[in-house]
């Protein structure tokens, strides 16, 4: 016969430590390793180009080694490659998150540097903005596709510009851009090989969101007037102010009745519902209790012959002392059966009978006073 060998718990408990602690070692490094990976613009913003990062990226660069557009769509670059995207980005929306994309996908192993320009030559070769030139920066610079910003960018691109800040291409929309002297201004860089052009998003542009503030233009005033801001900060006078904050209040009335009418729809359901549900539950109480075959009905069909022997005059005793069957159900039948209504000959009788007796009554004692005995008495 064969038998069954022991396990050894003791050897098997360290192997299985040793394992959990291998295991554990190993997940360790693979996060040190993927942390390493991660470039810093997913956890920090961006440098400026002026701070000591963006300083050491770009001396770091050997320009010498020229990229072409070939050796970059091959993906045989020896460094990074770095690409430059410029804008105005006010209001920084999704259109320009998704052409900053574009710009750091358009090659392998980009170095996305953003410029963005200042509000005085905004200003003067655009129009005003929404947001400052400071707020502009940072709202790019916090996009997770830029490497590096670059403040108070140029209008045009020259020559020096681009070996200052050694640039291998110039990411944009291929929309010409055209200048005071009617020429585009990317002409020079799509010549020279060293343009990428970018897609527009559809529908999506500062322009577009500034339409449709100015289409709804009461509506907004009257949202920032009710979360405090005064008539000053808004530039409306004190009727336009007074006006709105009229319409404010009718729209909070508005919105309140429909608040308690739908309430009030709700309670009348729950009502109804819990009526109906009350309703049922008492027509079966109130069945079982009076129904025919309830405790009422079985109480009434025991009590009433107890009843009718309570209400019903006794009959007189026979000879032997003992009612018979026939005088206790004559008993029941007059108690059963209402009285009989007297005729009017019957009741004219009766009363004659009545006026004779008085008459003999009067006349007895008339004859006892005189001192003369009624027939009646006794001698």
């Amino acid at each position: 016969m064969s038998k069954k060998r022991t396990r050894d718990v003791s050897n098997n408990t360290t192997e299985m430590e040793t394992l959990h602690v291998n295991n554990k070692n190993s997940l360790q490094k693979y996060e040190q390793t993927k942390l390493q990976n991660i470039t810093s613009s997913i956890f920090k913003p961006a440098p400026f180009s002026t701070e000591i990062e963006g300083v050491d990226e770009r001396n770091a660069c050997d320009y010498n080694t020229k990229i072409t557009m070939d050796m970059a769509n091959s993906g045989l670059a020896p460094r990074k490659i770095r690409v430059y995207s410029d804008g105005v980005y006010d209001m920084f929306h999704q259109g320009h998150a998704r052409q900053l994309m574009q710009a750091k996908t358009v090659f392998e192993n980009v170095y996305l540097i953003v410029g963005v320009c200042s509000d005085s030559i905004t200003h003067a070769l655009k129009g005003k903005t929404v947001m400052t030139d400071e707020e502009r920066y940072e709202a790019v610079r916090h996009c997770r596709y830029v490497d590096e910003v670059l403040r108070d960018a140029p209008w045009e691109i020259d020559d020096q510009f681009l070996i200052d800040n050694k640039i291998d291409f110039v990411a944009h929309d291929d929309i010409p851009y055209i200048n005071e002297a009617g020429e585009d201004i990317y002409r020079g860089l799509k010549e020279k090989g060293m343009f990428v052009g970018t897609q527009r998003t559809e529908g999506v542009s500062t322009s577009d969101v500034i339409s449709r503030i100015v289409r709804d233009y009461d509506m907004y005033v009257r949202r920032n007037l009710q979360r405090g801001y005064s008539a000053k900060d808004l530039n409306v006078s004190y009727l336009k102010e007074k006006k709105l904050k009229l319409q404010n209040k009718m729209e909070e009335l508005k919105d309140r009745s429909k608040r308690v009418m739908g309430t009030i729809g709700e309670k009348k359901v729950d009502m109804l519902q819990r009526w109906e549900e009350k309703s049922r539950d008492f027509i079966v109480s109130f069945l079982l209790l009076f129904g025919r075959d309830g405790p009422i009905s079985h109480f009434w069909n025991d009590s009433k012959g107890k009843l009718l022997q309570a209400f019903s005059p006794p009959s007189s005793p026979n000879q032997s002392g003992r009612n018979t069957p026939e005088s206790t159900s004559s008993s029941e039948e007059n108690l059963r059966s209402p009285p009989r209504k007297s005729s009017r000959t019957e009741r004219y009788l009766d009363d004659n009978e009545d006026e004779d007796e008085d008459e003999d009554d009067l006349l007895n004692r008339y004859d006892y006073i005189n001192g003369e005995k009624g027939p009646n008495t006794n001698s």
